[in-house]
């Protein structure tokens, strides 16, 4: 290459690199102005946690915000769901970016000004309501984006979709087929949209981390019910039944070949777990039948379907030996998080510009799932996990996610503001 074509490179790149220079220092700015509205956000979402499709009072907290910033604003999607548009001073692609707002049937034990003091009943059962894996955070997050954003609405070479969306853990209402992410996405919410990013925060990862994965980020989820039926007998004549409890325990046993011997786990894992047994009434009843539920993880369709096929062959094969009969059905919840790859890679300056390299973390696939993934089915997605963990803490003892002493560092808010509002903007500015 020649000092004629360096220079006219130059003389093309110089101005871009510029504008997009001046644009992340406003995008600090702007997000530093805002971080502690953002943590009061927070604390007020805490206070007043909301389950699945009930989230009113969240939502309309959202949308007065929204709207005082000048956006187009849709209520009431997939039930309490809350769109902002952002239109751009200049054409260019729509980017959505997302935030979860469901709280979940945990009794809060931290000791916190603004501790969850609400109960609900659930499931039959009297239980507090608390945002024991970050959702309030999220939410809080976005809504300092959107302000971030609306603050250089100008100079913003597209459209942002702030979408906030209800039920991401699921209903009590278990008949209910469709809701939170998968609901948007047949109400259309992705249909003008060209990329879509979203954040989770991780009260195990150090504040001032992101850690990002391309490909299979988190699983894929089914839900898996087994009804083995025998025949009832007394206890002291084990003879005269078909004792479900025996053959129920040799299918568990027998589950546990899957993974150890069908899958290449070499390649990637999975997982097949029982997480509670029914079945009898008394000591000296052989029960005529017997409920087993489990949760399935899994990273690639032909992955999922092996180990579908292997659970009911296993299942039913063990039960017919007894004399018994085993019903399986399997539901499927939630596909696997897949991060684009080329997405992935084209963001990745992104992420290191506002974290630093040396806190931008390659991280393993992670066994829990997201509704995020029904977004990445329609279009490119890209979803990171953002440090909420002290940085004196051990992530070996801090809190986990779902757990009554679930716990986040504030400081660490504002690195997902940052990182939402450049990813937004470098996308644009990419495309």
């Amino acid at each position: 290459m020649n000092k004629i074509t360096l220079t006219i490179l130059f003389l093309f790149s110089f101005p871009l690199a510029h504008a997009q220079s001046g644009l992340q220092d406003r995008i600090n700015k702007n997000a530093m102005a805002v971080e502690q509205q953002v943590i009061e956000w927070r604390r007020d979402f805490h206070e007043h946690p909301e389950l699945g499709n009930e989230e009113t009072r969240t939502a309309g907290i959202v949308a007065d915000h929204l709207k005082s910033l000048g956006m187009d604003v849709t209520e009431g999607l997939a039930v309490t769901g809350v769109v902002g548009v952002l239109k751009g001073g200049q054409a260019g692609p729509t980017v959505a970016i997302r935030a979860d707002m469901d709280a979940l049937p945990v009794t809060e034990r931290n000791d916190l000004p603004f501790k969850s003091q609400v109960t609900t009943n659930y499931n039959g059962q009297e239980s507090g309501v608390m945002h024991a894996c970050g959702h309030d955070s999220h939410v809080a997050i976005l809504m300092g984006v959107a302000e971030v954003l609306a603050g250089m609405k100008d100079d913003l070479k597209g459209t942002v979709k702030f979408i906030f969306q209800p039920a991401e853990e699921g209903l009590e209402d278990k008949t209910v087929e469709s809701w939170g992410a998968k609901q948007l996405v047949e109400e259309g919410v992705m249909d003008d949209v060209d990329a879509i990013f979203g954040l989770h925060i991780n009260s195990q990862t150090p504040v001032g981390v992101i850690k990002y994965k391309p490909g299979p980020s988190m699983a894929a989820v089914d839900n898996l019910e087994i009804q083995v039926k025998g025949r009832q007998a007394h206890g002291a004549y084990p003879w005269s039944s078909i004792d479900p409890i025996v053959t129920s325990s040799q299918i568990v046993m027998g589950l546990q070949t899957i993974v150890s011997r069908n899958v290449k786990i070499i390649e990637i894992p999975a997982i097949v777990t029982i997480g509670a047994i029914h079945g009898g009434v008394r000591h000296n009843i052989i029960p005529e039948e017997v409920e087993m539920i489990g949760t399935i993880r899994t990273y690639s369709e032909a992955q999922q379907t092996l180990i579908h096929r292997r659970i009911r062959e296993i299942g039913e094969n063990i039960a017919e030996s007894a004399g018994a009969t085993a019903e399986i059905n399997i539901k499927k919840m939630y596909p696997v998080t897949f991060n684009d790859p080329e997405l992935t890679a084209m963001m990745l300056p992104s992420l290191e510009k506002v974290a630093g390299k040396d806190n931008v973390w390659l991280h393993d696939p992670v066994t829990g799932a997201e509704d995020f993934s029904f977004y990445q089915k329609e279009k490119p997605g890209l979803f990171i996990f953002l440090g909420g963990m002290p940085a004196d803490a051990d992530p070996e003892t801090a809190p986990s996610h779902h757990t009554p002493d679930f716990y986040l560092d504030e400081s660490g808010f504002v690195l997902g503001v940052r990182a939402l509002s450049q990813l937004a903007v470098d996308y644009m500015g990419m495309n």
